[in-house]
């Protein structure tokens, strides 16, 4: 199979904001950038672990480097639709993502039987060889959340996306099925990610510095794990 293949290296700060410095950050991004295409999208996310959480432990540590694999579509699914694979490396706060496009029907049998995707590629070699070295990888959360993308008018690659309605679950999880969980973030909140191969922009400097804003450690997927370790630990339901 001849699988759609993209890397990207880039640095990816965040922000936790509330409704009103989002409003002010939109304000100030009026002239120098544009909302994508696809508007407000709902992007999906399987995220895949050992059985004992090796991955998002490890994560969590805040090591030097650190990987993750799930797989992401931004919209529901059918078995013939193309997903993404991505494996996502973080070495000394550079952010390295490597994504094979495959139908998703491909890519979750590859998962339940154990087989290699059936592609040739580098990054198809890659995905292979961090699934041999963690071995067993299965489904672990369910990660959803509604995400409005700004690219930069002046054709860098200067981009930057407010995430809302972050939910996760460790039951029901298909790309294909409804969005419900438990929440991450507060009803006015919003995490915006600030993502450069380059610098910040004077401008998106200044309106940080001016509002006060400091970028903050956030994951999506180790504050799903660690909601989940507090529900075991407090003997409520077992990680939801």
């Amino acid at each position: 199979i001849m699988a759609y293949q993209m890397t990207f290296k880039r640095y990816e700060l965040k922000y936790l904001l509330n409704k009103k410095e989002k409003e002010e950050i939109l304000l100030a991004m009026k002239p120098h950038m544009k909302l994508d295409d696809y508007g407000r999208t709902v992007i999906r996310n399987i995220y895949f672990d050992t059985e004992n959480f090796r991955l998002i432990r490890r994560s969590l540590e805040k090591p030097v480097y650190k990987e993750k694999l799930r797989i992401r579509s931004y919209k529901p699914v059918q078995i013939t639709d193309p997903v993404f694979v991505e494996i996502k490396k973080k070495y000394k706060s550079v952010v390295y993502k490597r994504r094979l496009l495959l139908p998703e029907k491909t890519v979750m049998e590859s998962f339940r039987t154990g087989e290699p995707l059936p592609v040739c590629s580098q990054i198809g070699d890659e995905i292979q060889y961090f699934r041999e070295y963690y071995k067993n990888l299965q489904p672990s959360v369910f990660l959803s959340y509604e995400r409005e993308a700004f690219h930069s008018l002046d054709g860098s690659d200067f981009r930057v996306t407010f995430d809302e309605n972050i939910l996760y679950r460790r039951n029901d999880i298909s790309l294909g099925s409804e969005i419900y969980g438990h929440p991450l973030l507060g009803k006015q909140q919003t995490l915006m990610e600030i993502k450069t191969s380059g610098g910040i922009p004077l401008w998106m400097s200044e309106t940080l510095t001016k509002h006060h804003l400091y970028k903050t450690s956030f994951s999506k997927y180790g504050s799903a794990y660690q909601r989940m370790m507090e529900a075991a630990m407090q003997g409520g339901y077992c990680y939801a």
